[in-house]
C-alpha cells in the first residue's frame, strides 16, 4: 500500500475540520431552533455577552463583531437588525465616531443567552469530544 503524499493528507485533514464544522453547525441550529436561534444568531449574543450590561462603551462595534464571527457584512447586519427587532440587541451611535455603531445586549437578550447557553455549550462538548470518523 502506498503512503499518502503529504499534502494529500493535508487536504484530507482540511476535509475532516470542514465535515466536523458543517455537522457541528447542523446540530446548534436543531438545539437552538426551539429557543428562536440559529447558531450564528448565538455567536454573536455569545460575543456580546462578554460586554457588562452596565457599561455601554464595552458593546462591541460592528466591525469588532464582524472581526469574530464568520459571517459577510451584510448577513452580519441583517442578522443584528432581526436581534434588534426581536428585542435582544440594541444599536446606538459611537461616541467616539459617529459614523460607527455599537451594539449590545439588552436585558432580554442577556437573560437569552443564560437560558441558552448551556445547550450550546452541550452540543459543542458532544460533537468536539467525538472521535474523528
Amino acid at each position: 500500500m502506498a503512503a499518502k503524499k503529504p499534502e494529500q493528507a493535508l487536504v484530507e485533514q482540511w476535509r475532516d475540520n470542514l465535515a466536523l464544522h458543517a455537522r457541528t453547525q447542523c446540530e446548534l441550529d436543531r438545539a437552538l431552533h426551539g429557543h428562536g436561534l440559529c447558531a450564528s444568531d448565538f455567536e454573536v449574543l455569545d460575543l456580546l455577552s462578554d460586554a457588562p450590561a452596565a457599561n455601554r462603551a464595552c458593546s462591541f462595534r460592528v466591525q469588532e463583531i464582524a472581526e469574530r464571527v464568520h459571517l459577510s457584512q451584510s448577513a452580519l447586519s441583517r442578522l443584528i437588525a432581526r436581534l434588534e427587532k426581536d428585542g435582544l440587541v440594541e444599536r446606538t451611535m459611537c461616541p467616539e465616531d459617529r459614523r460607527g455603531v455599537r451594539v449590545a445586549l439588552t436585558g432580554k437578550g442577556r437573560a437569552l443567552h443564560g437560558e441558552v447557553l448551556p445547550v450550546q455549550r452541550a452540543v459543542l462538548t458532544r460533537m468536539l469530544a467525538a472521535e474523528p470518523s
